[in-house]
């Protein structure tokens, strides 16, 4: 008698706790689940057919292309923060396309006019969408550059902060790569990370600086390699940095100041004095005329 009671007990426990599980469960939650995976696997086939349409230009520009020219590419892409939009491989598809746009472009122009500058204006179209994604990246490059530039000094203010309150030279490039916002942080996260994945410390600060044109970077990162294999207090040598980059800094502003009066003068005398001229002499010489006309 006991041996039914028992196995009805734990049959009715079982059946219990699976009504149990299927009434607690939170529907919309796994309904957004499904949507999010269905969103996924559509987003993967997309970019399945859109790669396939890519793959063609990309085997033709790499064919076309000289292994020089193309780690000159690279290059671009690694001073421009490489892009998540902009690969290399459709950046090589793009380059062909572009190009064929502008011989369209160029061919429209030679069906209006067939002279010797006419010719000229196509050529440059087909040189232009060509060469555009190289322009393009070179500009974003040196923006990008120069904003790595302006934002070195604050930061080895605030790694020198850091440090000397305690922190290690990692958790502060760290705390410095989390608070800070712009290309600068980025590059200092991207060093952690190769840190994490297994490079030494040495070439992952030589990686910093490879990714990089200003000098003041390249001056850092080689007076932190320089304190790391010698054993140097990393303290003193980010205060030396900083109050470099301050002085270099405040030189770079000097210099643009004085540059200044001339980058003024063109507009001065291109735009603002006609203006005056005009405003001012031109009553006199209307009324100069008049006298000598009899008027």
């Amino acid at each position: 008698m006991t041996i039914p009671l028992v196995a009805a007990a734990l049959v009715a426990t079982a059946v219990g706790a699976l009504c149990w599980s299927l009434l607690s469960v939170d529907r919309r939650e796994a309904r957004a689940v499904r949507r999010n995976l269905g969103r996924g696997i559509e987003a993967v086939a997309g970019q399945e057919s859109e790669s396939g349409l890519l793959v063609a230009l990309e085997r033709l520009a790499r064919r076309l292309t000289p292994e020089s020219y193309v780690r000159r590419l690279d290059r671009l892409l690694a001073l421009a923060g490489r892009p998540s939009s902009l690969p290399l491989g459709r950046l090589l598809a793009a380059k062909p396309a572009l190009g064929g746009l502008g011989a369209v472009v160029g061919g429209l122009l030679l069906s209006v006019g067939s002279d010797p500058i006419m010719r000229l204006v196509a050529l440059f179209c087909v040189g232009l969408g060509y060469m555009l994604p190289d322009l393009l990246l070179l500009s974003r490059g040196m923006e990008r550059q120069t904003t790595i530039q302006q934002d070195l000094p604050n930061t080895l203010d605030q790694l020198l902060i850091s440090v000397e309150a305690g922190l290690g030279f990692e958790a502060a490039l760290s705390r410095a790569s989390t608070t800070g916002k712009g290309p600068l942080s980025e590059e200092l996260t991207r060093t952690l990370q190769d840190m994490q994945v297994g490079r030494s410390r040495r070439e992952a600060y030589l990686g910093l600086a490879e990714r990089t044109t200003a000098p003041e970077v390249r001056s850092f990162v080689q007076a932190v390699v320089q304190a790391d294999a010698y054993g140097i207090a990393i303290s003193r040598v980010l205060r030396v940095q900083a109050k470099a980059m301050r002085v270099r800094r405040r030189q770079r502003a000097e210099q643009q100041a004085m540059k200044l009066p001339v980058k003024v003068l063109f507009p001065l005398l291109l735009f603002i004095f006609p203006t005056l001229f005009i405003a001012i002499l031109g009553p006199a010489v209307i009324n100069t005329i008049a006298t000598f006309s009899g008027r």
